[in-house]
């Protein structure tokens, strides 16, 4: 425990030390935290008055980010597959960051739903007689809860093995990846089933409500780990392979053909058919009865996953110049469609036909930034402080410098080494 603890003080003491660009963006998101905390208390104090929801349209842009967020924790079993099932051991090190980013997008999944309860003080609630078993909502807590706490052993159990210099043991975390793996299919499903279980809203009625939620959580996700690798690249001296950048882009490429090829079929059929939900469609793409308030913003979003699927399929994005801004294209296109384009709608026109708009606040989204913020700064200090374990910097018999020249000497340390090889 003694070891452990000092290894955690020393993980600690590594988060602070960066050149001026680490500082800059760390100090960015901690001014956003606080003021995304202090809009939240806000909201405590006043209630739910402060966001844009209503009676009409009780879920908003906090759900619209959960639901996207889900599928984006998911998304680390793509690293995952190749890498324990295919045994692609290039990319052993690199799985690491995929289940980092996992954890981060968890617990902003976990704020969000905080947030929107309103009342977080009577969040337990939802465990007891009256909403257990049946409610969707207490199984989807549970299997995120199970999720993070699944990728915390995983990651955690690697780094430190690294720390110490020591072979872990296979039968220790070998077992947790692969029901990490079922898990993070799971936990996306039961969102999808959330929504498709509310048969008051004709809008999520729909089979195909889970497999969409799948394929565009499969694009997205490997789509920011991509750029995460980029950024790990450019700013450190950690190699990444090119092989991983290709496995992702191919990933990406297939679950996007799949997105938009469900987006179609599901659009050809609301129309064709005239189904029971057809009246929140036409409002989210062409605007009912003169309220048109998320037109420009769902057919941006097919712009945009339309744009990123046709430079993926073009060999000039293998180049990472151009395979970055495809993908992020790509992440904001699905947010937009999987966020607001899937949430919002399913509340206009209410059950008894009234059209209420909804427009979320400057509270609203000063919270929805704030834990955006909190997510991003945990995801960067898990990985900065991993990228020394990994490459052997940080070790158990080894003093890592901190001290006030800390920064220069890392960002030296860094031009020194930059071509040469990393130790495994």
């Amino acid at each position: 425990m003694r070891a452990y603890a000092r290894f955690l003080y020393r993980c600690f003491r590594v988060s602070f030390v960066g050149d001026w660009r680490y500082q800059l963006w760390m100090l960015g998101l901690t001014i956003l935290t606080l003021l995304g905390i202090n809009a939240w208390a806000r909201q405590f104090t006043e209630g739910l008055i402060t966001t844009g929801m209503t009676d009409q349209v009780s879920w908003g842009l906090f759900i619209a980010n959960f639901t996207y967020l889900v599928g984006m924790a998911a998304a680390a079993v793509m690293l995952v597959i190749p890498v324990y099932i295919y045994r692609n051991k290039e990319l052993h090190d690199l799985v690491i960051f995929g289940e980092l980013f996992a954890v981060a997008a968890i617990i902003m999944c976990l704020l969000f739903v905080t947030v929107d309860l309103g009342r977080p003080d009577r969040m337990h609630h939802m465990l007891l007689r009256f909403n257990f078993p049946m409610s969707l909502l207490t199984w989807d807590v549970l299997v995120l809860n199970v999720y993070l706490l699944l990728n915390l052993h995983i990651c955690g159990y690697l780094i430190y093995c690294r720390y110490r210099r020591q072979e872990p043991s296979r039968w220790f975390y070998i077992p947790f990846v692969f029901i990490s793996i079922v898990w993070a299919i799971s936990i996306h499903t039961v969102t999808a089933f959330l929504l498709v279980g509310l048969g008051g809203r004709p809008f999520w009625n729909s089979a195909i409500i889970a497999p969409r939620f799948l394929a565009s959580a499969f694009s997205a996700g490997p789509a920011f780990i991509i750029l995460t690798l980029m950024a790990i690249e450019w700013f450190t001296t950690h190699p990444v392979p090119r092989k991983a950048y290709m496995t992702l882009r191919g990933i990406v490429l297939v679950a996007m053909t799949i997105n938009v090829f469900l987006l179609g079929s599901e659009l050809f059929t609301e129309f064709y058919a005239d189904s029971a939900h057809i009246a929140s469609v036409k409002y989210l793409w062409f605007g009912i009865h003169g309220h048109d308030q998320l037109v420009p913003w769902i057919w941006t979003a097919l712009g945009m996953n339309l744009l990123a699927l046709v430079m993926l399929y073009l060999p000039i994005t293998k180049s990472k110049k151009l395979l970055a801004p495809a993908c992020l294209l790509l992440i904001v296109g699905i947010w937009i469609e999987k966020g607001m384009g899937l949430i919002v709608p399913a509340f206009v026109p209410t059950p008894i036909g009234e059209v209420v708009e909804y427009m979320p606040t400057a509270n609203e989204i000063l919270i929805c930034l704030g834990i955006w913020a909190f997510g991003l700064l945990l995801y960067t200090i898990f990985v900065r402080v991993t990228i020394p374990v990994l490459s052997g910097r940080l070790v158990e018999d080894q003093i890592f410098h901190t001290t006030p020249n800390a920064a220069a000497e890392f960002a030296a340390d860094q031009r020194r080494t930059r071509t040469q090889e990393v130790p495994s």
